[in-house]
């Protein structure tokens, strides 16, 4: 006879959960994200940080076609600070903190959709050679634009429902 482990129990509570909730997966026939996939216009990037920010937005939601409905504006600022020191006071772990200041706007009316801000942080080591340094540097920086992204996005998704057509 057939019974239950805990784990398909707990997997049948959760889906259950879900399902009473009204989740929907936001990429699915129902969700807000369908009607972000290839609609979302940006100003060409002004700096390699807006490079990155800008592929990684790509990445996930396409590229706009041309005519996309929507238009992010985003103005992104970062800054640096040393942490960690040895004793003849040089820096060896430094902190990089951005932040990215979004909005999304009607492509055509140029009216606000939505607007917010994100900020996260990451660090690297200096203790390494001067190329090393320069590598973490460089590995960080892209690291911090990644997840600005990916913040923004989500950010994005929660609203997307609710976008005019």
């Amino acid at each position: 006879m057939w019974s239950p482990d805990r784990r398909t129990l707990l997997a049948a509570c959760g889906a259950l959960a879900l399902a009473g909730c009204g989740f929907t997966p936001a990429y699915g026939p129902q969700g807000g994200g369908q009607k972000l996939l290839g609609q979302i216009a940006f100003a060409d990037p002004d700096s390699p940080d807006a490079y990155l920010y800008i592929r990684r937005i790509e990445e996930r939601l396409g590229r706009a076609a041309p005519g996309a409905p929507y238009r992010l504006d985003t103005s992104l600022k970062t800054e640096t600070s040393g942490h960690g020191s040895l004793a003849d006071g040089n820096t060896t772990r430094i902190r990089v903190i951005g932040t990215a200041t979004f909005t999304l706007r009607d492509a055509v009316t140029n009216e606000a959709l939505t607007t917010g801000n994100t900020s996260s942080f990451t660090g690297y080591s200096t203790t390494g050679s001067t190329a090393a340094t320069q590598a973490a540097e460089r590995d960080a920086e892209e690291r911090l634009m990644l997840m600005l992204a990916d913040r923004v996005i989500d950010r994005l998704l929660l609203v997307a429902a609710d976008l005019p057509q």
